[in-house]
């Protein structure tokens, strides 16, 4: 066999493109195809480096809410403004009490250093309040709520998510006969 005939042909470089298992064996079998595709591998890697392009970040946010077509009560998300509220209801389905509820529930889903959610179902409005400390959020799954928010005022449905800025005063009216939410904390 005419080794850098072989090589010059363009087969290796096909191979990196399109999976070839005579160029596998080859490369078992003769350190010099091992070491240029060792070489076209690196030119490669090099080359899709220097053309990447850095994604927004929100793209890592919308990724991740597609995969949360299953969510994992072990390991939960983050809640964002893409995240799928109706895998959200049915991964927590199991913790919501038959009705009629109490005026006021709560089941904390995870609390670490970093993050706290918690369910909560609501018939009480929550008055005036602000956070200095930990961001807050809301990720509405179930029901209807007026938040104002220092001087804006936003209505939330079912798949609707709110972060409440810190420092600012805000309150909850429940508009629905009850609320089901994901209240996430994120601390600094």
């Amino acid at each position: 066999m005419d080794i850098r005939s072989y090589i010059d042909n363009g087969n290796l470089e096909q191979h990196c493109f399109e999976f070839n298992d005579e160029v596998v064996a080859l490369r078992l079998t003769y350190p010099e195809i091992d070491q240029e595709l060792n070489q076209i591998e690196l030119t490669l890697e090099q080359l899709a480096r220097s053309l990447a392009i850095i994604p927004r970040p929100q793209l890592k946010n919308r990724i991740m809410a597609a995969l949360e077509d299953h969510i994992n009560l072990d390991n939960l998300p983050p809640t964002s403004r893409y995240s799928n509220y109706q895998s959200w209801l049915k991964a927590v389905e199991h913790l919501i009490p038959a009705e009629p509820f109490e005026d006021f529930f709560a089941q904390v889903l995870q609390q670490n250093d970093q993050i706290a959610q918690t369910l909560v179902i609501t018939k009480l409005n929550v008055p005036e309040e602000v956070h200095e400390m930990i961001s807050e959020s809301f990720f509405i799954l179930k029901g209807t709520c007026t938040c104002t928010v220092g001087k804006e005022i936003f209505t939330l449905n079912a798949g609707d998510h709110l972060n409440i800025p810190l420092h600012t005063h805000h309150d909850i009216r429940i508009d629905s006969p009850y609320v089901i939410a994901i209240l996430q904390h994120q601390f600094a």
